[in-house]
């Protein structure tokens, strides 16, 4: 004849561990788990906008947010540590896609100018004469040893809107020193390459648009 007593007392044996087990789990999971970084949002750096200058065009601009890699399409700032080797600063990361930052920075530089008529995105949806797209091949800091810098390469394209044509096209790019190792030096840098590019990239449509 089998014992109850017997029964139960294997039961306890078997079922207790397996409950102390399950209450342990979550106490684990909160104790052994790392924390996630605490991220540091950075806006992009801009300088004063360059003045009114020259002929006006007379014309209306839309600036397209440019094709990217899978890589820059994103809010991590991206750095080459070394070769062909690509990642991005621990920590730290941008407050919008690095295409974002970037055509909103020409946006505000063309705008300050006022060599066009209205100058919008691809976001307005408004009709345009011109519109400057493109690829950014390159937004990144570069290391070579201690030495660091900021390489931004656009390659740019000015399209007639009334028949979608290519009227020209250009790569743009920009080396920006790195001066110092911190984080905030990384991020002006930054914004002096953005304003750079920008300069260039608002001299180069202004003269196309008026020939």
């Amino acid at each position: 004849m089998i014992n109850p007593n017997a029964i139960h007392g294997s039961l306890r044996r078997h079922i207790l561990p397996m409950l102390a087990l399950i209450l342990f789990l979550p106490l684990a999971a909160c104790t052994i788990l790392p924390e996630s970084p605490i991220s540091q949002v950075y806006l992009l750096p801009a300088q004063p906008a360059a003045s009114a200058g020259g002929q006006a065009t007379g014309k209306s601009l839309r600036i397209v947010q440019p094709n990217t890699s899978q890589f820059l399409n994103g809010t991590r700032i991206a750095v080459q540590p070394q070769g062909a080797e690509i990642t991005s600063f621990s920590g730290s990361r941008w407050s919008d896609p690095a295409p974002i930052l970037l055509r909103n920075r020409l946006i505000q530089e063309f705008r300050a100018n006022g060599s066009f008529r209205s100058v919008g995105s691809d976001e307005d949806n408004l009709l345009a004469d011109i519109e400057i797209n493109g690829d950014l091949a390159s937004f990144q800091g570069v290391y070579h040893g201690e030495k660091g810098e900021v390489v931004i390469r656009f390659d740019a394209r000015l399209v007639r809107m009334s028949d979608r044509k290519v009227m020209v096209s250009r790569s743009f790019e920009i080396r920006q020193p790195i001066e110092g190792r911190g984080m905030d030096q990384v991020v002006k840098s930054f914004g002096l390459a953005s304003d750079r590019l920008a300069a260039q990239m608002l001299e180069w449509t202004r003269q196309q648009a008026v020939n």
